[in-house]
């Protein structure tokens, strides 16, 4: 897979208007765009079939979770869009659901094991018995059994769930951050290089490319280095 096809922008803007504008500004150096809450709640579904419709693929990231009836119909709505990745969270019953929602189409389904902003400590403050890592691979051994099509999982988590599951499952990972970028609220990061070494598919990358000065520049300069790397 050609390098920039393995990065997926994340349009996490407050308007649909910069978005449109991130995505002119892009131009055909991003062939993969990720909409997540904010834009959609702000009026973004339309969006992806305006994406497709250039071309472009689309991740909706809606980390779906609800009861099955609910998660079914939703996910064929996602389906009728054209979107190629809709996010649930990794639960059986909503990862069953979605799969059967999505019968029939081109959308595939990636299960959320733990976020990226997650850690130990968090898992338990939420009731959690067991640690990130043990979670992680709970879920994906679910995801591959129930047949959907791939995983959201830190870049620090692949090579467990490698060796868990194969390469079975589609690898997605945020919490991507370029070297010498700001980790934010992210706290199980690698930089694009080492994720795709690691045995990702594709990397989710937002804010070190849409808050950068020279948004293009910041994604031509990410995949030098990782062209610059063995991969």
């Amino acid at each position: 897979m050609a390098l920039k096809n393995r990065i997926i922008v994340a349009l996490d803007l407050p308007t649909v208007y910069q978005a449109e504008k991130m995505v002119e500004t892009l131009g055909d150096a991003v062939s993969f765009y990720k909409i997540g809450m904010e834009l959609t709640y702000a009026g973004g579904l339309p969006l992806v079939k305006s994406l497709v419709a250039k071309g472009k693929k689309v991740f909706l990231d809606l980390k779906l979770h609800d009861i099955p009836h609910t998660v079914e119909m939703a996910t064929a709505r996602v389906a009728d869009l054209g979107a190629t990745f809709l996010t649930v969270h990794a639960y059986p019953q909503t990862m069953e659901a979605a799969h059967k929602g999505r019968k029939g189409t081109d959308t595939q389904i990636l299960g959320v094991t733990v976020m990226t902003s997650m850690d130990d400590d968090d898992l338990k403050r939420a009731g959690y018995a067991c640690g990130v890592s043990e979670l992680v691979i709970t879920r994906a051994n679910q995801a591959k059994n129930i047949g959907i099509d791939g995983l959201i999982c830190s870049a620090t988590d692949i090579a467990n769930v490698r060796k868990s599951i194969g390469q079975t499952l589609k690898i997605v990972t945020p919490g991507i951050r370029p070297t010498g970028s700001d980790f934010g609220d992210q706290k199980r990061v690698m930089t694009p290089a080492d994720a795709v070494q690691a045995g990702a598919d594709y990397l989710v990358i937002g804010r070190p490319i849409t808050n950068a000065s020279h948004p293009r520049a910041a994604v031509e300069a990410i995949m030098a280095e990782m062209s610059a790397t063995k991969i």
